[in-house]
């Protein structure tokens, strides 16, 4: 009985194997796209022994498994392909935005002494808590577990407080987003 389907499969497999292929190809491009999913159709051919042994149209069968499966993978690369150019055109934004924020910026303005003193004045006009835990974590480069204990508060007070003072000082330096970097980083 086996030997029998064994038989049977080889022979169906040397009859179409190569016009499937090729069948395959045309859509899917790539030789080794082609064989995968031939080679697939085929698997599914042999372990569902009933389609060798039923008057079942193996030549349907075959094309119909063929196509189905190349129209998955062709729905498949679409979907990728769309999703990596998004990806792409989101970072080539990125890069613009970036590369705006540095045509923009005003080299005097690192130039100016007065920098420190504005940057001085955004830090100090921010809350009490947020400006000590601001001070503590960026100028003197403590953890935020560090600080949770020094200060007797929760991780959570830290890192809501480190959100108020970036989100204030980003506001308040707007224009001078190259240093937000270094001073928020």
């Amino acid at each position: 009985m086996v030997e029998d389907k064994k038989i049977v499969f080889e022979e169906i497999y040397i009859s179409h194997y190569s016009r499937m292929k090729f069948f395959a190809q045309e859509y899917v491009i790539l030789e080794e796209d082609a064989e995968n999913i031939v080679q697939d159709v085929f698997m599914e051919l042999w372990e569902n022994s009933v389609l060798l042994s039923s008057h079942t149209n193996i030549f349907s069968f075959l094309f119909t498994s063929v196509k189905n499966r190349c129209i998955d993978f062709l729905r498949r690369k679409t979907v990728l392909q769309k999703v990596k150019e998004k990806i792409h055109s989101e970072e080539m934004h990125i890069l613009e935005l970036k590369l705006y924020s540095l045509e923009y910026f005003n080299d005097q303005v690192l130039s100016n002494s007065n920098i420190e003193t504005v940057v001085r004045e955004a830090i100090n006009s921010l809350p009490e808590r947020c400006r000590q835990i601001f001070v503590l974590n960026k100028i003197e480069g403590k953890k935020q577990k560090q600080i949770a204990e020094e200060l007797n508060i929760s991780i959570h007070t830290v890192e809501s407080q480190m959100s108020i003072a970036s989100k204030k000082l980003k506001e308040l330096l707007k224009d001078f987003v190259p240093l937000l970097i270094f001073l928020l980083v």
